[in-house]
């Protein structure tokens, strides 16, 4: 449809911020000059995309949501139930992306600067040791940075969305009462001082290694029995 074309391709596009009002439907009907049938099939089309949500009420009207990884997540999460994904299959997607990410940013011109942003990470990660959940978000932040440092518009999309499903499942694993120790998580911490060490060094070979070891360690003890269980949309709202 012609209207929803052309507000998707605005909202993508960064022409609308999120939270903007688009105004009302008397208004968008005025400016497109459609029916209210047309427009509320073109408004239905990106409300079910997650482009728009509508608000009722005198002061209502239809509000930009611009696209995130929580959208995403939630679109790849249905797909992976469809076909009984289980949650290791995930982290090992994961695991593959990322050292080859690790590499990158320690061959990159700015793999000095890209340690440093990594060091205030784990100053955050050894300030909440003794809280599972903030301590857990930081190391998640440490993946997620890693990505954002290589600078790869692609991975950064893929890894938002596999970081967005694995994150919600070890949240689910933490509030249930399977946090690991303190010890476990300096040894975690450790481990992410040592890519950095290699990240200042400019060493890509040994950094990559570093992070392949590592994760191959971290999908056994983070996912533990967890590792077989199906994908849940409903974790992903």
């Amino acid at each position: 449809m012609q209207v929803a074309a052309q507000l998707r391709t605005l909202i993508v596009g960064g022409d609308l911020n999120e939270g903007e009002s688009l105004g009302t439907e008397a208004g968008l009907r005025a400016r497109f000059d459609v029916s209210r049938p047309s427009l509320r099939e073109a408004l239905r089309i990106l409300e079910a995309d997650g482009l728009i949500s509508i608000v009722r009420g005198a002061l209502g009207g239809v509000i930009v949501r611009r696209p995130d990884q929580r959208m995403t997540a939630r679109a790849a999460a249905l797909v992976l139930q469809s076909r009984s994904v289980a949650l290791a299959d995930v982290f090992d997607a994961s695991a593959v992306i990322e050292p080859a990410a690790v590499r990158m940013v320690a061959i990159g011109r700015g793999h000095r600067g890209a340690a440093n942003r990594l060091r205030d990470i784990v100053l955050e990660q050894k300030r909440t040791i003794d809280d599972p959940l903030a301590c857990t978000d930081a190391m998640i932040r440490f993946h997620s940075e890693i990505i954002l440092l290589a600078g790869n518009q692609t991975l950064i999309l893929v890894c938002e969305m596999l970081n967005e499903v694995i994150a919600r499942a070890i949240t689910d694993v933490l509030t249930r009462g399977g946090d690991e120790p303190p010890t476990a998580r300096r040894r975690t911490i450790r481990s992410h001082e040592r890519l950095i060490e290699l990240i200042a060094a400019g060493d890509g070979d040994a950094a990559q290694t570093h992070w392949n070891n590592y994760m191959a360690k971290l999908r056994g003890s983070l996912l533990g029995q967890s590792a077989g269980a199906v994908i849940d949309p409903s974790r992903h709202r």
